[in-house]
């Protein structure tokens, strides 16, 4: 099931769409700051990106992960049920002899691989796109830390890790609205609406530790991997936040699903 999910997903005009977006992101903004003025006494990844090729997929997933990655995973997941139940085909789909647990299974995991590829290719568009016009160097920090290229690499392929698991609260709630309406706007609405809210709420100081509750709280902690000295606690807190979200929203999914009346 998820192999015939996959192939139906896959050669879909939206899929060629969201992740064009999202490999083609890197390589505008790679093109911005090859042409575009420099402001050497900025000291972020953006600041930094002409110094080496591996700086720019770095700037790449701190512009992406905020808001534009957010809306490419939610259109996956938000639309996995949903637009079955919109085009009338999920009754016929549900008439067939397999549980309905197995067919959220099957569209959780394409829905997750597909949010997952799109987090992929910002890292390697960025880092190609990035050696191509900035070349192959050692790797300068916001805090003024040269890391040499391969550890660079590996440091990046951890945080790409990471930011693609911190889209897994917003997939699982996407994927859970997707169950619950025959509309898959409103599923990528109400998603990209719950990470636009908690960043507004992240922002507010006086909240004190309970921002550390909320869902895009540790979005960036991937940047500490880059700090002098290198922080990754946050990260850890990071992984761990993501998994009550994860739990509550995907019980919900199914709880819902299998009790739905599916009429159309």
């Amino acid at each position: 099931m998820i192999r015939v999910e996959m192939r139906k997903q896959t050669f879909r005009s939206r899929t060629y769409i969201a992740l064009g977006l999202m490999a083609g992101l890197p390589i505008l903004l790679t093109l911005i700051i090859k042409f575009g003025s420099r402001h050497h006494n900025d000291r972020d990844f953006f600041a930094l990106a002409s110094h080496s090729g591996i700086n720019m997929p770095l700037a790449a997933l701190a512009a992406a992960s905020s808001f534009l990655l957010v809306v490419i995973v939610s259109l996956f997941a938000g639309g996995a049920v949903s637009e079955e139940a919109n085009w009338g085909s999920l009754r016929y789909l549900l008439l067939s002899p397999v549980q309905r647990g197995r067919v959220l299974s099957s569209k959780l995991a394409v829905a997750g691989i597909l949010a997952t590829l799109a987090t992929v290719l910002v890292t390697i568009s960025g880092l190609a796109a990035g050696t191509l016009a900035f070349g192959w160097h050692p790797v300068a920090s916001p805090d003024g830390v040269v890391f040499s290229q391969w550890t660079a690499v590996g440091k990046l392929a951890v945080s790409t890790v990471y930011v693609a698991w911190c889209m897994a609260g917003i997939v699982s709630l996407a994927f859970m609205i997707s169950t619950m309406t025959n509309a898959p706007m409103g599923a990528v609405a109400g998603s990209v609406g719950l990470s636009i809210v908690s960043q507004i709420l992240d922002a507010i100081s006086s909240l004190g530790s309970l921002r550390t509750l909320l869902i895009t709280h540790y979005w960036h902690a991937w940047e500490g991997l880059f700090a002098n000295p290198t922080t990754s606690s946050d990260v850890l807190k990071g992984v761990l936040l993501q998994v009550p979200y994860v739990v509550v929203f995907l019980v919900l999914a199914w709880w819902w699903f299998d009790r739905r009346d599916i009429l159309s």
